[in-house]
């Protein structure tokens, strides 16, 4: 049914798609998108939403930077990766580095391009974050706990492009964000514990590597604390609605990663503690669907 070229084609789309982590930035989209109807602008119906064309051109040139973030961060840690997930990585090397490095130029050249059509802050605003991602990966990331807590930032960055843009800086989404960059600061610790053998061989500077599996095992403990103590202080600053329920949730699957985590010693069970947390992240973007957004300027209101 296919040629031979069209085949290799194809398995090379594929590659692309899995070094930009495609299915990461479908879910970025929708979390964006979420965010803005239920939060951002509850005023607003749902089809003005959709069809807000600034919003549209802002969430693209978002999914755009962070894709050519994946593409900068797989290129330099395509050795550490050959190591860590050897799989994969022949999957990805379907696509050249030079053919990787010129999509990820192409890719900041659209951001900028995209980004003009809303303001020149959204130019810089991108421009920053670009330059941050870049800069992050190659001369960042083998720092042990800086290198961390800017990727964790760097992630949440994005989202602030849409607060930017309705002017909604109510304190309940600040306490959001940094409910969120906990969580996102345990991801990175594990996936540091499940990287471990890659990063020996290579000398990256990560906190396992220099002081120890038990060490960074401590730090993911104190981290789970401060989350529990965060989620103790929504749930009895904030009527979060039907979205309580998420929260309790969360505590009890914290806890069962905390159990996991001190039983893990092996690349695998790491990597499943792992997909844990990120579908807590994942859970905590649908359930915002549950929060009765009118809270987020009812509870400002009174605070003045």
């Amino acid at each position: 049914m296919f040629t031979k070229a069209q085949k290799q084609l194809i398995l090379k789309l594929f590659s692309l798609f899995v070094v930009v982590r495609g299915f990461n930035l479908a879910m970025i989209v929708v979390a964006q998108y979420i965010t803005a109807i239920f939060i951002m602008s509850p005023s607003q119906s749902l089809s003005e939403v959709l069809l807000d064309r600034p919003l549209f051109v802002l969430i693209v040139a978002t999914v755009l930077s962070i894709a050519s973030g994946y593409i900068i961060n797989n290129f330099y840690d395509a050795e550490k990766d050959s190591i860590n997930r050897p799989q994969q990585v022949t999957l990805e090397k379907l696509v050249s580095q030079n053919t990787k490095l010129m999509v990820y130029f192409i890719l900041n050249l659209l951001v900028v391009i995209i980004a003009s059509y809303v303001s020149f802050r959204a130019v810089l605003f991108f421009s920053v974050y670009i330059f941050a991602i870049w800069f992050y990966s190659h001369k960042i990331k083998k720092r042990p706990i800086i290198g961390n807590l800017v990727s964790a930032v760097l992630t949440i960055t994005p989202f602030f492009a849409i607060f930017l843009y309705y002017k909604n800086f109510s304190s309940l989404i600040f306490v959001f964000g940094f409910y969120l960059f906990l969580i996102l600061s345990m991801r990175e610790l594990v996936k540091d514990l499940s990287n471990l053998k890659g990063d020996l061989v290579l000398n990256y500077k990560t906190i396992p590597v220099i002081y120890g599996e038990i060490y960074a095992k401590f730090m993911i403990l104190f981290l789970v604390l401060a989350n529990i103590s965060v989620t103790s202080f929504l749930l009895l600053s904030y009527d979060l609605g039907h979205m309580d329920y998420f929260f309790c949730f969360s505590i009890l699957l914290l806890s069962l990663v905390l159990l996991l985590l001190f039983k893990a010693h092996k690349h695998q069970q790491y990597s499943h503690i792992h997909s844990l947390l990120k579908l807590l992240v994942l859970l905590g973007v649908f359930s915002i669907m549950l929060l009765n957004p009118c809270l987020l300027y009812t509870s400002d209101a009174a605070d003045e």
